[in-house]
């Protein structure tokens, strides 16, 4: 079973709460809102996706890289926390 399954319902969930966000754009350029709120709701919808790619890539990372049952030869634990955080940190 893969991460993604495993983990469907809260990663729908982050998916469902994106949808929102974009649809308020859209409700917002509609509704000929200013520049700046438009650009606020933009952001917001960027920074979820971008949480949502982070939360993904470290899983894949946890489950199919470094698990020591699946993978006893793994890479190195510590070298893949180090990845991981600067993953995250670029995805913010």
């Amino acid at each position: 079973m893969t991460h993604t399954v495993r983990e469907k319902e809260k990663l729908l969930a982050r998916v469902r709460r994106i949808r929102g966000q974009v649809e308020a754009i859209e409700r917002a350029l509609e509704a000929e809102s200013g520049c700046e709120k438009v650009m606020h709701l933009i952001a917001s919808a960027r920074a979820a996706m971008a949480g949502l790619m982070a939360e993904v890539v470290e899983d894949h990372v946890r489950t199919h890289l470094v698990d020591p049952q699946t993978h006893p030869k793994a890479l190195n634990a510590e070298a893949a926390e180090e990845l991981l955080a600067v993953v995250r940190t670029y995805l913010k």
